[in-house]
């Protein structure tokens, strides 16, 4: 992940940030913008509701999604 400029998280990258992995922490925290992909939360909450700790799991995602812009899909998307 670079030191700075904008990054594109995809769900292997959230899930070792939720996981509090430093190096991953380290390179979020330097970038000047986060990005998430739509589907890769929806990856994250299918993994969550079928978690031993859904509500917890639930909103440590929805927190996550707050402080990163998501990045929605649509069929002009896909052509791109």
């Amino acid at each position: 992940m670079p030191a700075t400029g904008r990054v594109l998280l995809d769900t292997n990258i959230l899930i070792a940030l939720l996981a509090a992995e430093r190096p991953v922490l380290d390179g979020v925290r330097a970038a000047e913008s986060v990005y998430v992909p739509v589907v890769a939360l929806g990856e994250l909450y299918y993994g969550a509701r079928k978690s031993a700790r859904v509500a917890e799991n639930v909103e440590r995602i929805a927190e996550l999604a707050k402080a990163a812009a998501v990045l929605m899909c649509d069929a002009e998307t896909a052509a791109r």
